[in-house]
């Protein structure tokens, strides 16, 4: 398991659109995705220690943002599961079920989308505004592979609310880390 973190936002960077296949049995796209204030386009898997560590948070402060501010949010797992079977497309399914995410989980089993969008670890979070320009890559807050104190500062939610509000990220973003995408051998 590599480590990496993400590079600096690119502010303005447009949406690459996908349509991918869904753990609840449909094709996503992401106009089928957006929120009426924006979009959080996120890499996951279900493996990693560090998706681990924030799930149960994530899944809280995607729910509120959607609920309360509009913005939603879609998950892709570009991950190849040959190497780690954890995340096949059945354990996908079962993850989403057991957390109840509140935003659909699809897979990139070509591995384009993750490519097209410079994806590098699991989590990578692209948060988009209404007009599907990235104001934030971030983390989601200092977790790392172990789940940060209560109380800490919920940076991705505090960032997306911000898009929601004012369609502009945070000019200062902490990068996110974690394990990085499995990529498959040519």
């Amino acid at each position: 398991m590599v480590s990496l973190t993400t590079p600096v936002c690119y502010f303005g960077w447009k949406a690459v659109d996908f349509n991918l296949p869904g753990v609840d049995g449909r094709n996503w796209t992401l106009k089928d995705a957006m929120g009426p204030n924006g979009l959080l386009v996120m890499f996951i898997c279900n493996h990693c220690p560090y998706v681990k560590a924030i799930r149960p948070r994530l899944v809280r402060d995607l729910a509120e943002l959607k609920d309360k501010h509009g913005i939603h949010a879609i998950a892709i797992m570009s991950n190849d599961p040959a190497e780690y079977a954890e995340d096949s497309f059945d354990n996908m399914k079962k993850v989403a079920t057991e957390f109840a995410f509140p935003f659909p989980y699809v897979w990139d089993e070509t591995q384009d989308i993750a490519r097209a969008y410079g994806a590098v670890c699991t989590p990578d979070f692209f948060g988009f505004n209404r007009n599907l320009e990235l104001q934030y890559r971030g983390r989601f807050d200092e977790s790392r592979k172990e789940t940060a104190p209560e109380g800490v500062r919920r940076d991705l939610f505090e960032a997306m609310k911000d898009v929601a509000l004012t369609q502009k990220g945070p000019a200062d973003q902490i990068p996110s880390m974690g394990c990085s995408i499995k990529w498959k051998q040519p």
